[in-house]
């Protein structure tokens, strides 16, 4: 059988198609089907009527989700939040079986129980094509509303949970991004710069062509020539004071052998529906072992802030009696820096 992802994605492409047809079939001269709400239709995708109907259902709630108003997808989410919750009347009987019988079984059905109904909703959403970008863009358009509705903050905890298995580092694929890269790629790099911002091309060109830059990027297969994270990494001979010298178009390039240090100076997040899943650590980690094998004389690896000198200087305004920069609240903040 072919390993090629696109034969795979046309071939759950065709199920969705055929699903739909099954799914026109089945409604016809049932017109109270086909003017199913996106909530009925969620209700239809959990009760499982077969995999093919079930890849077009997911597929047709997210399209239909997808051409959805602001308003109107509010009133979606709080539908997931009301509706697709915990079932009550069953956990609270899994609490009293296991509270008289406690067993691997009467944990297993507390366990799932427990376990909002929403959760299994968003995993069969996920059996449409290109579905998990998708879902991720739904967690966005979700934080967006929790700045006026903090209570969907179930509702977004689940999609964190699911993300956090999904996108686990097994899944993750690093890639160095260079100039043969896709211009589809680097335009997205272009976007998502977090730190310190690029110019242009010519910009992004100096931080991914130089013989002393690097940078590399984490990939999932699921969101092709959708980048997650990248970092931005220059070679130098010496640890440097400040980022000013790193950014300059017009600096001398060093040979990447006579390197002794690795200065990690940019780390971007891209997907912000993925907020909360940690891709950092593990990102520069791999970089650093990566950097390694290609340039063994290379000794130090550093992150340089991108304001060097900020935190003495912060420090120093703590300790200062009076204080005009800082207010009692403020100190009293950053006094939890200080927590272990």
């Amino acid at each position: 059988m072919s390993n090629n992802p696109s034969f795979f994605s046309d071939l759950l492409t065709t199920i969705s198609d055929r699903g739909r047809a099954l799914l026109d079939r089945s409604n016809r001269g049932n017109g109270a089907t086909r003017a199913a709400t996106l909530v009925d239709r969620c209700e239809d995708l959990l009760s499982g009527r077969g995999e093919a109907s079930g890849v077009a259902l997911a597929t047709d709630i997210l399209e239909r989700y997808g051409r959805m108003k602001t308003g109107e997808r509010i009133a979606f989410f709080e539908s997931l939040l009301e509706t697709f919750g915990p079932q009550t009347e069953r956990l609270e009987a899994a609490i009293a079986a296991y509270g008289q019988a406690p067993s691997d079984r009467t944990l297993n059905e507390l366990h799932a129980a427990s376990e909002p109904r929403r959760q299994e909703l968003f995993r069969r959403f996920n059996l449409a094509p290109g579905a998990t970008l998708r879902l991720v863009r739904m967690r966005e358009d979700l934080m967006d509303a929790m700045v006026r509705r903090p209570e969907f903050a179930p509702v977004d905890r689940d999609f964190g949970h699911l993300f956090s298995s999904w996108f686990n580092r097994g899944f993750l694929v690093l890639r160095r991004i260079d100039w043969s890269t896709p211009a589809n790629v680097l335009e997205k790099i272009i976007r998502y710069e977090a730190v310190h911002a690029i110019e242009d091309w010519d910009d992004l060109r100096a931080r991914v062509d130089s013989p002393d830059r690097r940078c590399y990027a984490f990939f999932h297969p699921a969101l092709v020539d959708e980048p997650l994270i990248f970092v931005e990494v220059a070679l130098t001979r010496d640890v440097p004071g400040a980022i000013a010298p790193i950014l300059d178009q017009t600096r001398s390039t060093i040979d990447p052998g006579t390197a002794s240090t690795a200065v990690f100076y940019s780390i971007s997040n891209c997907q912000r529906g993925l907020g909360g899943v940690s891709f950092g650590h593990f990102l520069i980690k791999q970089v650093a072992e990566e950097i390694s094998r290609e340039i063994p004389a290379l000794s130090t690896f550093v992150t340089l802030s991108p304001v060097p000198g900020f935190r003495a200087f912060l420090d120093a305004q703590r300790k200062a009696e009076p204080n005009p920069l800082l207010t009692p609240a403020d100190t009293k903040a950053l006094a939890l820096l200080d927590e272990p």
